[in-house]
């Protein structure tokens, strides 16, 4: 391997190393490794999501996919404290361990609002543009589903993420997730290469 492969490598190993999970994410891992439920995501999605909601100062965020609480945990330690984070998921024994997790890592039982339920049922209920995030860890096949929800909850100026945003494979030959967000003429798209592609894009104020 040459001198720039060892470099890749080098950056690589570097930044999976940047950002580390302490004893909350370590907690809720092992919980989701317990129960044999979704992997958790990576630290260094993590750390995206940290850093976005931060960037934003984001007040309001929506979680699809609740798991044992990581990406929660990510998303409130990047918000305001006083900042809400409403996340949805179907299993009641993930949302258990979430609130566990949540609470562990310090926050407070009013800074996230646990929805047990589909979010194709769900997201319709939630106002339109009261969120500056909105997190989609659904399975990626699902991704193109919840767009048109994803798109109208948003503020202007605030931001959608799909996790794995590249690994789920379109139906009957159906576009996927990344060429729609890239042609939506509402959206200023970023595809950031973690894990299986980290697609993030910005409302546009038109």
């Amino acid at each position: 391997m040459g001198p720039l492969g060892n470099a890749a490598e080098y950056v690589a190993d570097y930044a999976a190393g940047y950002v580390s999970e302490d004893e909350p994410l370590l907690f809720a891992r092992a919980n989701a490794l317990d129960l044999g439920g979704t992997e958790p995501v990576r630290p260094a999605v993590g750390a995206a999501l940290r850093f976005i909601a931060s960037a934003v100062s984001a007040r309001a965020a929506v979680e699809i996919g609740t798991g044992c609480g990581s990406s929660g945990i990510w998303l409130l330690r990047g918000m305001r404290q006083s900042g809400t984070l409403t996340t949805v998921d179907t299993e009641p024994e993930y949302q258990r361990m979430a609130r566990q997790a949540f609470t562990r890592a310090g926050f407070a039982a009013n800074q996230s609002r646990l929805i047990l339920g589909r979010a194709r049922d769900v997201l319709p209920r939630l106002s339109d543009g009261a969120y500056d995030i909105v997190f989609c860890d659904a399975d990626p096949r699902e991704h193109p589903d919840f767009l048109a929800d994803v798109v109208r909850l948003l503020r202007p100026g605030a931001v959608a993420v799909f996790n794995d945003a590249l690994s789920g494979t379109p139906d009957r030959g159906d576009p996927d997730l990344a060429s729609i967000v890239r042609e939506d003429e509402h959206l200023v798209p970023m595809l950031l290469p973690l894990g299986d592609g980290l697609l993030a894009a910005v409302k546009r104020a038109l």
